[in-house]
């Protein structure tokens, strides 16, 4: 094996994204690399620091490939893929952040090596929406190692007795880094059998989201400059930059603003005269709750959603009227929650099979009510109503689909 020969085609490869994509250039810059022969690193692998690489799996790929992995890597640590996890399974979390970036790099034009994780389904997805949909992939495995993290909820090692890095030592090696086109002493090609990173601490974490996080707004002004970002890269970008509400806050928000004293004409006032008169309306709001009960929704997400409209319904003086729908509404419903009673999830109803939208609709139709809203909580794939009725709806979509209309909040 020429390590030499190995190192010139990741030189060239990085040379390569910084002319042709300077934004995934500008990021794998940012990564100094290090050759590794240890068996933790068979492929390529990252914490969030360095580009490892494994010099025989490298010999392998093609120039093409190679700019894909060392924008893969590159990507998850703009993303800040490190320090995102919170709760979830670490294995089952890389496997969607893998899912998120691969699709981003192929449509920008780069060459996936075999194994990558690819999925059109998956397509136009961050790791947090992908994540709840990966019951059946959890035998998969990553091409490369995420090597930022751990087991434990934090994500950080409890054993980490490394010395941080002050501020001033930092960038210090940053300007080094850049001084020398990104490389590190082992790009000359000379192996190591190196125990693999240690897990990043908690404050490693967030000043490297920082630090990632700057990187890319600088990337992708520079390169929006030289007019080379567009398409799924460009629109990612924009909606990790811009200040992001939490669905709870947005759903709250939303029903906060049905929830004033106002004087309406929906609902006239019955006082007799020549004319008609708006009444006006108590702080109390009637919400119509419907749960997708098909086999892609789990009691587990229901009760967190209820939990949510719980908390809601105190604070807005909401009564609740609960449906439970797949196909076909649950023959044990509707239950009724007055404001001061908890919403509960019943103790079992029907479910699990297709999913069809109207009958909640119809129900309410029937029963003469117009809500001040009507919150459905689905992953929007099943049949919709031909029409939307006169009062709002909220669609909370766990998942990918879209809604035809009304207003739709994204769970994840």
């Amino acid at each position: 094996m020429d390590a030499s020969k190995t190192a010139t085609k990741l030189a060239a490869a990085r040379t390569r994204l910084i002319l042709d994509k300077p934004f995934l250039g500008a990021l794998v810059l940012r990564l100094p690399m290090e050759e590794v022969t240890a068996e933790w690193c068979n492929t390529t692998a990252t914490d969030a620091r360095k580009f490892y690489y494994n010099p025989a799996y490298i010999d392998a790929l093609s120039l093409d490939e190679t700019q894909f992995m060392l924008a893969h890597e590159a990507l998850h640590c703009a993303l800040s893929h490190f320090a995102r996890r919170e709760h979830r399974i670490r294995h089952r979390w890389d496997l969607a952040c893998d899912f998120a970036i691969n699709p981003l790099l192929v449509d920008d034009g780069l060459t996936a090596p075999p194994g990558s994780l690819l999925l059109d389904h998956f397509r136009g997805m961050t790791a947090e929406e992908i994540y709840p949909l990966l019951n059946e992939f959890d035998d998969q495995k990553t091409l490369d190692n995420h090597a930022y993290g751990s087991d434990d909820q934090k994500g950080g090692s409890g054993g980490d007795k490394r010395e941080p890095q002050t501020p001033k030592s930092q960038a210090e090696a940053e300007q080094a880094e850049l001084r020398s086109g990104g490389a590190s002493r082992n790009d000359t090609g000379k192996g190591s059998g190196l125990p693999p990173p240690q897990p990043l601490t908690p404050d490693e974490m967030e000043t490297l989201s920082v630090q990632w996080q700057q990187r890319m707004a600088g990337a992708a002004q520079q390169a929006m400059q030289a007019g080379k970002l567009g398409g799924a890269l460009a629109r990612m970008i924009d909606h990790l930059l811009q200040p992001q509400l939490p669905w709870r806050m947005l759903l709250a928000r939303y029903l906060t603003s049905n929830a004033r004293d106002d004087y309406s004409y929906a609902r006239p006032s019955r006082r007799e005269g020549d004319f008609i008169l708006p009444s006006l309306r108590s702080q109390q709001i009637e919400l119509v709750i419907a749960l997708d009960t098909s086999g892609s929704i789990d009691d587990e997400d229901c009760r967190q959603f209820l939990g949510e409209i719980d908390a809601l319904k105190g604070q807005l003086r909401a009564r609740v009227t609960l449906l439970a729908c797949d196909a076909v509404l649950s023959e044990m419903g509707p239950w009724v929650f007055e404001p001061w009673e908890d919403c509960r999830l019943p103790e079992s109803f029907r479910g699990g099979g297709g999913t069809s939208f109207r009958p909640v609709f119809d129900w309410v139709q029937r029963q003469g009510l117009t809500p001040e809203a009507l919150v459905y909580f689905t992953d929007a794939e099943g049949e919709f109503p031909a029409s939307e009725p006169n009062y709002p709806v909220i669609w909370l979509v766990k998942g990918k689909e879209k809604v035809p209309w009304g207003q739709r909040i994204q769970l994840n």
